[in-house]
């Protein structure tokens, strides 16, 4: 175990059943003693390594930040960007912290196409299921032990259905591991520029550690879409068959919103209800990213209204 690890664990450990504040405050600590530790050490060193590349992990403190609320008030984001150029066309809050939820599989994804893309998979590789995967909680696609999915399979299950399962056989079958899995996921989150996120499981699942905000999903959104555009249909699709059942995609507004043609919902109680949300109309794409929505319903309708402000 490293050090940061062994902060993580030991302040953990000393939070016991505490208060939110104790919480972060004992994280919060850790993580300046961490930091001071990276500055002293000599450049070059574990310490002070950024993620740039595959295979590379960057040393992230134990919580450097945290949503300002618990999960009884959750705190509401937005963003619109012109898809194309990056540009930021208004915003909401969109620095604070915030809880991903499922919009955490777009890392998932991101890191799951960069293996194909370098050859390491193929979309047909098959991917082996533990126990521990096929135990996650829904949403799932019921995946038994012992069994395979393929890359492709498991690729259209994320996109389409938000299966927790998958996410953590990727994962595992990636690293070996989802802790190891969740350590690349933040090193890519911090080569993208994604200064405000930090992954410590595959699916977005509760955890108060794993956060992020607005900006950051919208910069992950975009580089997904453009880096890999050739699974653009897995985010476009409105459902999704495997081993004979057929899931619905949690995207609402697929064929309901002109021009929508993805990208990824996201919901726990601690979040509220997130969407990244792409469109494209008479040659303009948009990208609109609402975090904290108080229901599907609301949070729907608030992206529906910002496509149509932006367009």
């Amino acid at each position: 175990m490293d050090f940061q690890d062994r902060l993580q664990v030991e302040g953990m450990m000393i939070m016991g059943e505490g208060s939110w504040f104790r919480r972060i405050s004992v994280l919060a600590i850790a993580g300046m003693v961490l930091a001071a530790c990276q500055t002293a050490s000599p450049p070059g060193s574990t310490a002070n390594a950024v993620g740039s590349g595959a295979g590379q992990e960057v040393a992230v403190a134990a919580v450097s930040y945290a949503p300002a609320s618990t999960g009884e008030t959750r705190g509401y984001s937005e963003l619109v960007m012109d898809l194309a150029s990056g540009d930021e066309l208004s915003s909401l809050n969109a620095d604070a912290p915030r809880f991903p939820a499922s919009l955490t599989k777009m890392m998932t994804l991101y890191l799951l196409f960069e293996e194909v893309e370098a050859g390491r998979y193929s979309l047909s590789t098959p991917l082996r299921v533990s126990a521990t995967a096929a135990r996650q909680p829904p949403a799932k696609i019921g995946l038994k032990p012992g069994s395979t999915i393929t890359v492709e399979q498991a690729a259209r299950a994320l996109a389409v259905k938000s299966a927790n399962d998958v996410a953590v056989t990727v994962a595992e079958n990636i690293a070996g591991s989802e802790h190891a899995f969740t350590r690349k996921m933040t090193s890519k989150a911090r080569a993208l520029g994604l200064t405000g996120t930090r992954y410590v499981n595959a699916s977005g699942l509760p955890d108060p550690r794993q956060v992020t905000t607005a900006r950051d999903m919208a910069r992950l959104g975009r580089a997904l879409k453009l880096r890999f555009p050739q699974y653009g249909a897995y985010f476009r699709a409105k459902s999704f068959t495997f081993n004979g059942r057929n899931f619905r995609a949690t995207n609402n507004l697929l064929g309901k919103v002109a021009g929508v043609d993805g990208l990824k919902t996201g919901h726990i109680n601690m979040s509220g209800y997130n969407l990244v949300a792409t469109a494209r109309r008479g040659g303009k794409q948009r990208l609109v990213v609402v975090m904290g929505g108080q229901s599907e319903g609301a949070r729907d309708e608030k992206v529906t209204a910002l496509l149509e402000q932006s367009f």
